[in-house]
């Protein structure tokens, strides 16, 4: 990616959410219920939404990929992973720190809990397995088909909480419950942190799709330089 663009990003990325923290923190009121640390969700929820848009998006470029045997798309698919996974584990540490404060536990076992654990499992063995295997055009292949089917986990996670009996909130946004459960001001927010946390993801990814290919091309001259 083009560096201006990359520093555009970042640079609007970091305005967008230091002006978002001073929304949260100096404008929004506690909410009734939860007092101040409800205000976690404003990177819990569009933490979530990121990673799972990384995936969804890298999901379909392995697929690509793998349909076109192309390398360049290969490295997008994990520069895009590694982010989303970033992602994730924030997603998981926020909902901890909820939880300790709401439910006076780091953990349970709960349905949607498990499967995004889950979830943070299957990507991370999704880059272990690239470190294993040497031959790329394998590598491409076999990590491929993982990427792809390694959505399957992403949609029952989000839907874990229509699925099964759930100790975790059920919806709030009005594009689930059809509105009315969640004040406008909050969930606005909600939506203006994740644009912030998208710029940052594309920023990221373009940022390790340089390294990929940098790898790449190395692996491409030790090659070069073994079968001589």
């Amino acid at each position: 990616m083009n560096d201006k663009l990359l520093l555009a990003l970042g640079t609007a990325s970091a305005l967008f959410l230091v002006r978002n923290l001073y929304t949260m923190f100096l404008v929004l009121p506690d909410e009734a219920a939860q007092g101040a640390i409800y205000r976690i969700m404003f990177f819990h929820i569009p933490s979530w939404f990121t990673c799972f848009s990384c995936f969804f998006i890298s999901g379909v470029i392995s697929a690509y990929a793998i349909a076109k045997r192309n390398f360049k798309a290969d490295s997008w698919s994990v520069s895009i992973t590694e982010v989303g996974l970033a992602f994730t584990m924030i997603g998981l540490a926020t909902g901890m720190i909820w939880a300790k404060v709401i439910w006076g536990i780091w953990w349970t076992w709960d349905p949607r809990l498990t499967w995004a654990f889950i979830t943070a499992l299957v990507y991370g063995g999704y880059l272990m397995m690239r470190n294993m295997i040497d031959d790329p055009s394998e590598r491409l292949r076999l990590t491929g088909v993982l990427n792809v089917f390694a959505f399957v986990s992403v949609a029952i996670t989000y839907k874990a909480i229509d699925w099964w009996r759930t100790q975790h909130p059920g919806p709030v946004l009005s594009f689930r419950t059809g509105g009315g459960n969640i004040d406008p001001a909050i969930e606005s927010m909600i939506y203006q942190n994740w644009l912030a946390l998208l710029m940052l993801a594309i920023v990221l990814v373009g940022l390790r799709f340089r390294q990929e290919e940098t790898k790449r091309e190395i692996e491409g001259l030790r090659r070069l330089a073994y079968a001589r």
